[in-house]
């Protein structure tokens, strides 16, 4: 007599691919809700959401909401760069950390683009200085004209990610869910290029969800600065 396969496995399966992508839109709402909240002074920038654990200090107590991500990027960030290369930057959503300003200091900079979003879509980085033009990407952010042209990965010396909410163990990094990051360093050359999620020490959340697909980031900047995994 034949019999059928279970299918209890395989709904397991398909339960467990559904629940990463699940888990991650919630607490996306979750964050997002919460730096909304951190703009107009109704939330505790030394507290992320509902009190979730995780955001600590270099020594291990409360994390400081004195400082500002940008004054920690101002301090440390000059001795990464060598030598004519750029900082890849962002252009800030509403609550993200803005670090637009650094162009003010002296960072040569770029930024992102989406190109189309349907494959073979992809994020580039161009050249950007303030003052020049820029205009909606393929995600419908400000980026440099696609006349600035697209530079290669070897022009850049390190790569800042605006960042949700990040996983200080596994060096897992929620964005805003559109994946560019993770398919940009899945390439052998940009992973070779350094980069830094960006994001305030109280969000900071160990156990993120993870998705086959996310690539890890090595380390973390917040309002005291680099922190770096020890393992990646």
């Amino acid at each position: 007599m034949s019999h059928s396969p279970d299918p209890a496995p395989r709904r397991s399966i398909e339960a467990a691919a559904l629940a990463a992508p699940a888990a991650k839109a919630d607490l996306r709402r979750q964050y997002r809700r919460w730096r909304r909240e951190r703009a107009v002074g109704a939330a505790d920038p030394g507290q992320g959401p509902a009190g979730c654990p995780g955001a600590e200090s270099r020594s291990g107590g409360p994390a400081q909401a004195g400082g500002t991500v940008l004054a920690a990027a101002l301090r440390e960030l000059p001795a990464l760069l060598g030598p004519g290369l750029r900082l890849g930057l962002y252009w800030p959503l509403a609550g993200e950390e803005d670090l637009v300003p650094l162009a003010e200091a002296g960072f040569a900079l770029a930024l992102p683009a989406v190109e189309g979003l349907v494959p073979p879509a992809r994020m580039v980085y161009r050249p950007w200085r303030p003052g020049e033009p820029l205009a909606a990407d393929g995600c419908g952010i400000a980026a440099p004209l696609a006349s600035c042209g697209n530079l290669p990965p070897a022009a850049l010396g390190l790569l800042l990610a605006p960042t949700l909410a990040f996983d200080p163990i596994s060096g897992i990094r929620l964005g805003q869910g559109g994946g560019w990051y993770d398919r940009l360093r899945a390439d052998p050359a940009w992973a070779a290029v350094p980069a830094l999620a960006v994001v305030p020490a109280a969000c900071l959340r160990r156990g993120l969800p993870q998705d086959p697909w996310d690539v890890p980031f090595p380390g973390w900047l917040d309002e005291e600065g680099i922190h770096r995994l020890p393992l990646l």
